[in-house]
């Protein structure tokens, strides 16, 4: 699997962040509120049906339209981009430094707070 297209990840972002089941439609007019180049429905309905089949979306029948919902969220995406890495075969430690390196004291502060719970759940089971 390799990371969205450019589209893709536009789609998936305002699919992510509605709070119900959008249509294409819905979504284009969303696009279309922060671009310059408006894109057309049948572009948008296309890559949704693509996000569809690849997995990334389910949908329901609403009227002549369906209504898209995410099926993994955006941190299980990011975290399978990190898993593409690992399978380069690239030293982990390294990578991870790196990752490390490049957060700020909050983004560190919440890394090592998810690790201790992490730590503490899997001490109970």
């Amino acid at each position: 699997m390799r990371g969205f297209g450019e589209l893709e990840q536009a789609i998936m972002d305002v699919v992510w962040a509605a709070e119900s089941p959008v249509t294409a439609r819905e979504v284009l007019e969303r696009l279309n509120r922060e671009r310059t180049q408006q894109l057309a429905y049948n572009t948008v309905q296309t890559v949704t049906e693509v996000l569809h089949r690849k997995g990334w979306l389910s949908r329901e029948r609403d009227g002549r339209a369906f209504r898209y919902r995410p099926t993994k969220t955006r941190e299980e995406y990011a975290a399978s981009l990190i898993d593409q890495v690992w399978a380069t075969g690239a030293d982990r430690t390294a990578t991870l430094v790196r990752l490390v390196d490049g957060m700020d004291d909050a983004e560190v502060a919440e890394l090592r707070a998810a690790l201790a719970a992490r730590r503490t759940e899997g001490g109970r089971s």
